[in-house]
């Protein structure tokens, strides 16, 4: 009769995991690592987040 699951708000989870992981990354493209390797790192940790908050998030 009711919907209990909670609503999920992946756009807050994308942005929470780009800053996170966008803030470490620059560290290292400041360090010298090429800015390619840095980007795809981001949007891997992106993509975890949003597996991880669509399938373990109650």
């Amino acid at each position: 009769m009711y919907d209990n699951r909670p609503k999920k708000d992946w756009i807050s989870a994308a942005i929470t995991a780009a800053l996170g992981a966008g803030a470490v990354t620059s560290f290292a493209i400041s360090r010298g690592q090429h800015p390619l390797v840095a980007l795809t790192i981001t949007g891997f940790a992106v993509g975890a987040a949003l597996i991880i908050d669509h399938y373990w998030s109650a």
